[in-house]
């Protein structure tokens, strides 16, 4: 790490990582001091700042406090607990859901309870740091598929599921890093044509994919059923923070009475449980921040590509990539945009190969089609402008 520092130093590159946000991070924040457009934040339908979802955290802390103060299962349980499990068992029609206090901690210790050494667990090699910890925590055999493509991942399953006791095909609804969408049906085709489980990890999809955002099974129109174990987060759409399963009642029955990272953490605070539950009312009530935040999505897609912008394989949902090709290239284009008003984090080699770091765009329900035209303008001027072996165009 201070090998990093000193180079960025040399380089003259400032940390772009953990800088203080000085208000509500959404289609503009401040930073030092500055108002920036901003594309670093998941707040993709503007719900986190919504008056009627403060309120809502509020009240919670009015009645319960700030913290549940104990494992859910000891002494930690609020009303506000169920009636969020509930309503997100009712958004995708399974019959329960359980609420972790963190989304990555969700995927980890379900993954790892779920999963033995004798099973396979089989994911793409996009899927998020979260699920591959799960699964080497499992000890299970664990096979990556190239991103994306659901032939290779038959081809795999085909391969290994006769030696595996159970298998688990694990899936991300909509890809954080590429901003692009997996073939559903193919994949529940395959799980139930291999004898294995599905899971979907939507964290990036509730609110984004979908006609009125409910997610990748709305935009295919598959049956939620179809997908065995459904997870998401609520720091996105939602406006909270934790994760969450839905599915069958007897699959949440158990981990609710034996996955670790729920009977032996603390529950969910009941402001974030209060939170979450009101953005979910308002997105099922207000499908048109959707349809918006797919309008701003595809807008942005359309003009990088016709300003010659890589976006790889973005499906203009919400996450846009441009791809720059090397990790210094990307951190002084992120660093040449913040100088001009324009907030967007660089995603750096080993996250990335270093032929393939980017710059991450998330677009949200309230930027304007001014701020997304200047910042495509922006960014097509700043790589003109570059040397290129720094950032190739």
């Amino acid at each position: 790490m201070e090998l990093i520092r000193e180079a960025a130093g040399a380089l003259g590159l400032e940390n772009p990582f953990f800088r203080p946000h000085e208000g509500i991070a959404g289609a503009t924040t401040r930073i030092g001091n500055r108002e920036l457009i901003n594309y670093g934040s998941y707040n993709y339908l503007g719900l986190n700042g919504d008056a009627r979802v403060m309120r809502a955290a509020q009240a919670a802390i009015d009645r319960h406090g700030v913290s549940a103060s104990a494992s859910r299962m000891v002494s930690g349980e609020r009303p506000g607990h169920a009636a969020l499990e509930q309503a997100l068992a009712a958004h995708y029609g399974v019959e329960a859901a359980l609420a972790f206090v963190s989304g990555h901690a969700t995927n980890v210790t379900v993954l790892g309870h779920l999963m033995g050494p004798r099973d396979l667990i089989l994911h793409d090699a996009a899927i998020h740091n979260s699920c591959t910890e799960g699964a080497r925590l499992s000890g299970a055999r664990r096979i990556a598929f190239a991103h994306n493509d659901w032939q290779a991942a038959e081809k795999e399953l085909a391969t290994a599921r006769r030696a595996a006791r159970r298998a688990l095909i694990v899936i991300e609804g909509h890809y954080s890093m590429d901003g692009d969408i997996p073939d559903l049906p193919r994949f529940v085709e395959m799980a139930r044509r291999h004898d294995a489980w599905l899971m979907v990890d939507e964290a990036h999809g509730m609110g984004v994919v979908g006609r009125t955002g409910h997610g990748i099974h709305e935009h295919w129109g598959v049956d939620a059923r179809e997908v065995d174990i459904w997870m998401g987060t609520l720091s996105k759409t939602l406006s909270g923070c934790g994760g969450y399963i839905a599915g069958n009642a007897d699959l949440i029955a158990w981990l609710k009475h034996s996955a670790p990272g729920f009977v032996y953490s603390v529950g969910m605070a009941p402001a974030l449980a209060a939170a979450a539950l009101e953005a979910l009312a308002i997105l099922q009530a207000e499908p048109e921040r959707v349809a918006r935040v797919q309008r701003n999505a595809a807008l942005f897609l359309r003009l990088a590509k016709e300003a010659g912008l890589d976006t790889g394989t973005s499906a203009g949902l919400a996450i846009v990539p441009v791809i720059v090709g090397s990790s210094v290239g990307a951190a002084r284009l992120s660093q040449a945009l913040f100088e001009q008003g324009i907030n967007v984090q660089p995603i750096l080699y080993p996250a990335v190969p270093d032929s393939s770091a980017r710059l991450r765009f998330f677009l949200s329900s309230e930027h304007s089609e001014a701020q997304i035209r200047s910042t495509i303008d922006a960014v097509q001027a700043a790589m003109a402008g570059a040397r290129p072996a720094e950032i190739p165009g």
